[in-house]
């Protein structure tokens, strides 16, 4: 028997809130603005199976919905994170007997997919190449690395956009719509605030919205401003994945800033992940590699620079010792930029995988014993330092066959054009001893 007294959970603003239609939907407008893949595949009533990949609160989940609605479909959602195979079975079992019963087709939609191992993955294949299941799949990580190559070829790939600045302007005024944020009003730094706190994600937006409420209505305020939510609120990180997409893109821009010799996007980068959670010494590590591969020679203080600040922040820890790898990307954005070191060791190790074995020449070997010195071994190896400017003209120290192999190159920029100086003036020396005697 039925409790005719029993009560309904109120719903989140997020959930109260949740589109129920494409025109609806606020963002996303390259994929369900007019004349857009998934308007136009709600408008020819032709379902097919996709990816949405995108950040967290961006709609993957409300666009499955919506979808599934308008194509008139069974909806059966799962979640990767609490399902396996045999939920799928049953989920297959359940597009069955729909089929049979009323004639309708079903999607299934998985969230965070790319938690499915790969033969969690194929047990959805016979299914959705058969035409039995839609498949819709939702990930906040690269399908590239995390979805079988088996299932991609068979679902579209469609990126949610984290929302703007006027996607959440849209999404305020709907929930003021509703009546939900009655007896307060926000001024223009408020609004701002909160569209920063949420960092793309409308669920956090909405969420952060009832805080915001719940704390005015217990304080009695109506009027709402920045300095008011920032004591109120608590802010998680800003969107940041440890192991994901967002960690790499980030260190990826980080990167390219350094290389870039931008101390400002340099700066942005290191802070915004140290905001978001990265460890410090991860970042340190990347300092000194970055020291190595885009500056080398050019300038070889920014090593030392390098290693100094990773060494620092194991003295201090956070936050004082952030201070030194600020100081440190900032040195190696500024500092003069070369690659030649690092092209000329990959050049180098290619040659070596490809080629063959090359015997060390007699001249360069060692010989220690009396043998050695009667097979020849460092017989007319030439002592560079009693040699003039302490270089053995015309010698070679390279296996034969290679001996004219040049793979540093230094560049006319810091330290290095010192280097190219002087390896010309060598070369030059080497020339003269190939050129025949003078008259």
């Amino acid at each position: 028997m039925s409790d005719l007294f029993a009560r309904e959970p109120k719903k989140p603003l997020a959930e109260a809130l949740r589109p129920t239609s494409l025109d609806e939907v606020i963002g996303q407008a390259h994929l369900i603005g007019p004349g857009k893949p998934l308007r136009l595949a709600v408008e020819s009533k032709t379902p097919h199976s996709m990816i949405l990949w995108g950040p967290p609160g961006v709609g993957k989940t409300t666009l499955a919905r919506i979808l599934a609605h308008s194509f008139d479909a069974e909806f059966i959602p799962l979640s990767a994170v609490f399902s396996g195979v045999k939920d799928i079975r049953e989920a297959v079992d359940r597009a069955q007997a729909v089929l049979q019963r009323d004639g309708r087709h079903t999607i299934l939609f998985v969230d965070e997919v790319h938690r499915f191992n790969k033969s969690q993955q194929d047990a959805f294949l016979p299914y959705v190449e058969s035409g039995l299941l839609t498949f819709i799949g939702a990930t906040t990580e690269n399908p590239s690395f995390e979805v079988n190559s088996a299932l991609l070829s068979r679902a579209q790939v469609y990126v949610l956009n984290a929302l703007t600045d006027d996607d959440f302007k849209a999404l305020f005024a709907r929930a003021v719509a509703s009546g939900a944020l009655t007896g307060l009003s926000f001024d223009e730094t408020a609004l701002a605030t909160l569209s920063g706190y949420a960092d793309g994600d409308a669920r956090r937006f909405l969420n952060l919205l009832e805080q915001t409420r719940t704390a005015a209505s217990a304080r009695r305020v109506e009027r709402i401003d920045a300095d008011f939510l920032s004591e109120v609120l608590t802010v998680n990180a800003r969107r940041f994945d440890k192991g994901g997409d967002a960690f790499y893109d980030q260190i990826s821009a980080l990167h390219k800033s350094v290389r870039g010799s931008s101390p400002d996007g340099a700066l942005y980068w290191l802070t915004r992940m140290l905001d978001g959670g990265a460890d410090p010494r991860y970042l340190a590590r990347r300092l000194v590699r970055m020291a190595w591969e885009d500056i080398g020679l050019a300038d070889p203080r920014a090593a030392r620079i390098a290693l100094d600040a990773a060494d620092t922040y194991e003295r201090l820890g956070s936050p004082e010792g952030e201070l030194a790898l600020a100081q440190a990307a900032i040195y190696l954005a500024v500092a003069p930029k070369s690659n030649a070191g690092y092209k000329a060791y990959n050049e180098a190790r290619a040659f070596i995988r490809q080629d063959i074995s090359r015997p060390v020449p007699v001249h360069l070997r060692n010989a220690p014993t009396k043998l050695m010195k009667e097979l020849g071994y460092g017989h007319a190896y030439r002592y560079a330092h009693d040699e003039p400017h302490a270089y053995a003209a015309g010698e070679t120290y390279l296996p034969e066959g290679i001996e004219d192999s040049r793979w540093y190159e230094p560049v006319e920029r810091g330290l290095e054009s010192k280097i190219q100086e002087k390896l010309r003036f060598l070369r030059q020396l080497d020339e003269e001893t190939k050129a025949p005697p003078r008259s």
